[in-house]
């Protein structure tokens, strides 16, 4: 469906390096780097709103065209939200939404307004301008906007950085909705890989304008085999043991239990404190060398002073 082959970018520097990349029709692929690895100008080169140095980006078998060949840029199938948001700033918010789809029919289209104003929680702005809008507000508008033109292909550039845990939830669930009745095709960039886990049918991490591993959201949480990349995914614990360092997620323990794991080492430990953050407790302990490990459980750890990392399988 969408398909990028040798992608390069030069700002006298190497910014993309010889990316190859594809995206099929509802596919929900993620792509997780730190800041400055070029993931938001690779969007905008899949979107047809920059010019790759060289290679090529193609929708459906048809070439799509920077801005050096389009006067104007983009192609109409393809939708990017990105951190700039885009928006018209002295219109409403529904002047926005609505300005994006005057060819439909008007019930069709305020049925769709009213859609869109409900599901991103936007009703109560709806006759403001843009410009007054928070930063959540204005992401908010900006996937509205995007989402209005029903693309085939949507590209978001770290669409939740402004947004609360509740409405999070909410708009993913409305994106996987919509990918499974749509089909829509979706690709989303973060720093926070734990904001692509539960989305991505597949993710890449991205290094030095390269996609250096890629895998499913169970293997690029529990496989990592480096500390850098698995801190992108969230808590990881850290120890050595006989000489060999080993790392394993905050739940990759057991105290007494029948699971099957493939069980590596048993890890004396002594209790510092428990966190109660809602859903879990996390349990911080040291080790005999120091090193500070995370566990998670439903309860404090105080009593326990030994585990077994449990890697899962």
């Amino acid at each position: 469906m969408l398909f990028a082959q040798d992608i390069k970018l030069d700002y006298g520097r190497n910014i993309l390096n010889g990316i190859n990349f594809n995206l099929n029709e509802g596919q929900f692929i993620g792509i997780v780097g730190k800041s400055g690895v070029g993931k938001s100008s690779f969007l905008k080169i899949l979107a047809g709103l920059l010019d790759p140095s060289s290679g090529k980006v193609y929708f459906e078998g048809q070439n799509v065209k920077g801005p050096s060949v389009n006067l104007v840029p983009g192609h109409p199938e393809i939708q990017l939200v990105n951190q700039d948001f885009q928006l018209d700033l002295y219109h409403t918010v529904e002047e926005n939404i609505k300005e994006q789809i005057l060819y439909l029919p008007t019930q069709v289209r305020n049925l769709l307004i009213e859609e869109l104003l409900d599901v991103l929680e936007l009703g109560d702005y709806r006759d403001q301008k843009a410009l007054n809008l928070s930063g959540g507000e204005k992401q908010r508008l900006a996937i509205a906007r995007a989402l209005a033109k029903e693309p085939k292909v949507l590209l978001l550039d770290e669409p939740f950085s402004h947004l609360d845990n509740r409405l999070r939830s909410k708009i993913i669930r409305f994106l996987i909705s919509l990918k499974e009745i749509r089909n829509l095709s979706i690709v989303i960039v973060s720093h926070d890989g734990s904001e692509v886990l539960s989305l991505s049918d597949y993710i890449f991490c991205m290094k030095k304008g390269r996609f250096a591993r890629g895998g499913t959201s169970y293997e690029m949480y529990y496989k990592n085999k480096n500390l850098e990349d698995a801190k992108l995914f969230g808590s990881i614990n850290s120890v050595n043991i006989s000489g060999k360092r080993i790392y394993f997620r905050p739940d990759e323990y057991k105290l007494n239990s029948n699971e099957d794991f493939s069980n590596e080492a048993l890890v004396k430990v002594k209790f510092e404190q428990a966190v109660f953050n809602g859903m879990i407790t996390e349990n911080y302990f040291s080790t005999d060398r120091k090193e500070k490990i995370v566990l998670h459980s439903f309860s404090p750890m105080s009593h326990v002073n030994a585990i077994q990392i449990c890697r899962k399988k």
